[in-house]
Order: C-alpha cells, then sequence, then structure tokens
C-alpha cells in the first residue's frame, strides 16, 4: 500500500471502507495504520483518535447518504417521495452496512447541528408536509418513520427475515404502503377528557354521613 499522500479526507474515506468490510465498531486508527501499512503514530497529524475517525466517518456517511436521498427525492411527492426516501436509506444500508452505521452515530450537539443530519431532518419534513400533517402530528410521524425505516433495515441486515417464504421486498412495499395511507388518512386520536373528580365523602357527624 502506498504511504505517500496521507490525508484527513483520504483516511477518513478509507476508514469508511473499513466499515464496510469490518464492522464500524472494529474501526480504529491502529486498524487504518495496519491498512496502509504504517505505524500508529505517523496518523496522529492527521487524526486525534479513535473517537476523532469515527465521527469524521459518520459526518462522512452522512453527507454521501443526504445526497442520496435528495437525488432519489428530486420531482417527487407524495407515495412516491416516501418510496424513495424509505427505498434510498435501506438501500445505502445494504450496500454499506458499515457506514449506515457510523451515520447512527450520537454527536455532541454542536457537532450534529454543523452536520448533514440537519438536511435529513429537512428532508424527512418536507416529505411530511406534503400529507400536510401540522404539529405535534408531523413529530410524531418523523419518529415514526424514522424507527420503522431504521428498524426493519436493522433486522433485515442481521438475517432476521431469512427464514420465512415472503420475500423482504413484499414486506417493504407493504409497509410503506401502509404508511402512507396512515399519513394520508389518520389516526389522529383525540385524548379523552379527564374524568371529573370524585365527590368529596360527607364529613363526620353531617346529616349526609349519618344517612349512610
Amino acid at each position: 500500500m502506498v504511504r505517500a499522500g496521507l490525508t484527513t479526507e483520504r483516511l477518513t474515506r478509507a476508514g469508511a471502507e473499513l466499515a464496510d468490510e469490518v464492522g464500524f465498531d472494529q474501526v480504529t486508527v491502529s486498524a487504518l495504520a495496519r491498512r496502509f501499512d504504517v505505524k500508529v503514530a505517523s496518523l496522529y497529524s492527521h487524526l486525534k483518535s479513535s473517537q476523532d475517525l469515527r465521527t469524521r466517518i459518520a459526518l462522512f456517511a452522512l453527507e454521501e447518504l443526504a445526497d442520496r436521498v435528495a437525488a432519489a427525492l428530486a420531482g417527487r411527492a407524495g407515495r412516491d417521495a416516501l418510496a424513495a426516501f424509505a427505498d434510498a436509506y435501506r438501500d445505502y444500508a445494504r450496500e454499506h452496512p458499515g457506514r449506515y452505521a457510523a451515520a447512527r452515530l450520537p454527536l455532541d450537539p454542536r457537532t450534529a447541528a454543523a452536520s448533514a443530519g440537519v438536511r435529513h431532518a429537512q428532508m424527512t419534513r418536507a416529505i411530511l408536509r406534503g400529507y400536510d400533517l401540522a404539529e405535534p402530528d408531523q413529530t410524531h410521524a418523523v419518529r415514526m418513520l424514522g424507527s420503522v425505516f431504521h428498524g426493519y433495515v436493522s433486522l433485515e441486515l442481521s438475517g432476521g427475515f431469512s427464514h420465512t417464504a415472503v420475500e423482504p421486498q413484499e414486506s417493504w412495499n407493504w409497509i410503506v404502503d401502509s404508511l402512507d395511507v396512515l399519513l394520508r388518512t389518520g389516526p389522529r386520536p383525540e385524548r379523552p377528557a379527564p374524568a371529573p373528580p370524585a365527590p368529596e365523602p360527607p364529613a363526620p357527624g353531617s346529616a349526609a354521613h349519618r344517612r349512610t
């Protein structure tokens, strides 16, 4: 492996590739040094630590995924936009499982605010505006979509759907259709009115108390 020309950007991309190969949890500065056949110390002029490397990979993955989702959404609305959005995340996770895991890395508030995570949130809400959702329903829907898509993809990647005859794609299409119907028609559950307070028991010695 060529040692010259190492940069932070090149190391970050190599770390992302390594994450896809061995798993994001296994990515360290030491593992990256072995990949380039260099001493670990030679990388510390570009990276502060393994945590710094993982954060950079997470930011790289968020940006890469946001670009893919934005391209998939262009010119789409309604159910088509929802399906394109969902498919972009699922396809990325299946093609780049390590990078997808990196994109889920918790970031400190300042780093998160400057990341492409903001674009992901904006694109999700842009889709939901097509369903005419007001708050707090829109926030509920954002959380629902994230939970459903991430949960399905995680189970699929771990082999959770490999023991039944129904193809995962068939279930995926069913889920997207069901979400589309739900977002268009409800539910908008009305919270029950609070029950009236129970009457106070009669005071001892009162006429009402003597009649009980």
